[in-house]
């Protein structure tokens, strides 16, 4: 039981603070595997009203647009890119190019990063595509 002076913390609380410091783990994981693969991280968490994308990089004249995931096991984390995050992440890469045109020109490729307990990460080239 928590003092007066104390919150006492709920475990809803405590389980989405664990969650969020394993994304942010699993995300400067992608990043560098990305980086030692010859990547150049243009953006993390960019954030949109209509979504949000983990990971932006570059490769030379490719911008990949990079949904991170981490899961006990490589497939759990596979079918946790759900249709509707895709939309979601294709939404907010639409406003990413606006805000960047200098990138306009680039080929475009939406790839997953998949992220479990002693596995190496998994880099799914175009795990999805933007097509209707």
């Amino acid at each position: 039981m928590a003092s007066p002076d104390e919150p006492e913390l709920n475990p809803v609380s405590l389980a989405r603070a664990r969650a969020f410091r394993t994304g942010l783990s699993a995300e400067a994981c992608a990043a560098a595997f990305l980086m030692a693969k010859g990547y150049r991280i243009l953006a993390r968490r960019f954030r949109t009203p209509h979504g949000e994308i983990d990971l932006v990089a570059r490769r030379r004249n490719l911008v990949a647009f990079i949904e991170v995931k981490a899961r006990e096991s490589l497939d759990d984390a596979a079918y946790a890119v759900t249709p509707r995050q895709q939309a979601r992440i294709i939404a907010a890469a639409q406003i990413w190019l606006m805000a960047h045109p200098e990138h306009d020109s680039y080929d475009l490729r939406f790839d997953a990063m998949l992220i479990a307990p002693r596995r190496l990460p998994r880099h799914v080239m175009a795990a999805f595509d933007a097509s209707p």
